[in-house]
């Protein structure tokens, strides 16, 4: 069973590969930084629409399906289970997603290896040339990536062993979030830094300040997710008709707990989803107002404005959908795009801490050859 995921997960890979070889870009490894990027955002994606469909169980173990590397092959026990509780998690189209979403990960995870290990071979071949090699062709950033893709999939594992308990299905949702920003900044540094303008090195501290505040939200939004609670607040602005409603935030946030469970295993209350809800709903204007000031300041420095300009676009958006999925109760659609624009999101804001840190960088640089040749 694992030889069969190992070639599913290869021949995702070699699809991605094959858009690299067949690219005309003279620069081979950063198109494959952007094809990796690509497909991770799709498989935070399809991830979304597999929590969102309650797939998350659809094969009840780990890395297979029953013992088995596709749902074809387990048809009889998917059958089975489905026939003893026909609304459970195990059913042929919900296993079906779930394997699609491991194999796109285990694809993922291919990419990164080829990153790792061009990279590596990239700096031996220097080193035999006695040739410095550039920062951005550094391989301990693709290392660290594999370190860290190999921690996301153990955590994939612990979602489905421990039955989708909330902290672990949180941490997995972060985690894939953290691999996006990390694969956005590794992409970047493929290519020559635009020119910034030095108002852009002001920027530095509040954009990662920004990023920051919104990994905090997108922790929340996993937590409203993974606890069922997108339906606690139905009105808005309100919740329930009030400002501040019913709230149980000692049972809400209990980290260590089982699904729908309270720590001593009581049914979770009511007031505890809500207070989970409206936590995310409140902290969402104080991310609305960080993340869109920094948008605002990077659309008047040059080297950034374009950056900004998507930024904001792309904010304005992720409220918009966030509001609409309220008042539309919750649409399947709409709730995968608010998890997509919450991971666009996180992919401009490192790309624009990224163009900052560039500007930084070089600005330091600058002086301190100043200061030798002044030396």
């Amino acid at each position: 069973m694992l030889i069969q995921l190992a070639i599913k997960g290869l021949l995702v890979a070699l699809l991605a590969l094959a858009t690299v070889w067949a690219s005309r870009d003279a620069n081979k490894y950063r198109k494959l930084a952007w094809v990796t990027l690509f497909l991770t955002f799709d498989l935070i994606m399809f991830g979304a629409f597999t929590r969102l469909t309650d797939s998350g169980l659809g094969c009840p173990d780990w890395p297979g399906c029953y013992g088995h590397a596709n749902p074809l092959q387990a048809h009889a026990q998917i059958s089975a289970a489905e026939a003893a509780m026909p609304q459970g998690p195990v059913t042929v189209a919900k296993a079906w997603i779930e394997m699609i979403h491991r194999y796109l990960a285990m694809g993922v995870g291919v990419l990164i290896i080829a990153l790792m290990t061009v990279a590596w071979r990239n700096r031996a071949r220097a080193r035999r040339m006695a040739v410095a090699v550039p920062a951005a062709s550094s391989p301990w950033l693709p290392s660290f990536l594999f370190v860290f893709v190999c921690l996301q999939g153990a955590f994939g594992a612990w979602t489905v062993t421990l039955k989708l308990q909330p902290v672990i299905v949180t941490i997995h949702l972060l985690l894939g979030m953290g691999l996006l920003a990390l694969l956005t900044w590794l992409a970047a540094r493929q290519s020559p830094p635009a020119a910034v303008a030095a108002a852009g090195r002001n920027l530095r501290i509040p954009a990662a300040l920004a990023l920051l505040v919104l990994f905090c939200q997108i922790a929340l939004g996993g937590w409203v997710s993974t606890n069922y609670a997108a339906l606690a607040c139905t009105d808005l602005p309100t919740c329930h008709g009030a400002w501040l409603p019913e709230m149980d935030f000692d049972n809400g946030f209990t980290l260590w707990r089982d699904l729908g469970k309270t720590a001593a295993g009581d049914f979770l209350p009511f007031p505890a989803l809500t207070a989970i809800h409206w936590t995310h709903r409140v902290f969402a204007l104080a991310v609305t107002a960080a993340v869109g000031w920094v948008a605002c300041r990077a659309m008047k420095v040059a080297g950034l404005r374009k950056t900004g300009i998507w930024l904001l676009a792309a904010l304005a958006l992720q409220v918009l959908v966030g509001v609409s999925t309220i008042y539309l109760n919750w649409p399947l659609a709409l709730a995968v795009a608010h998890n997509g624009g919450a991971a666009l999101l996180v992919l401009l804001l490192t790309m624009l801490n990224c163009k900052i840190g560039f500007a930084v960088a070089s600005c330091t640089t600058g002086r301190t050859t100043a200061s030798l040749s002044a030396a």
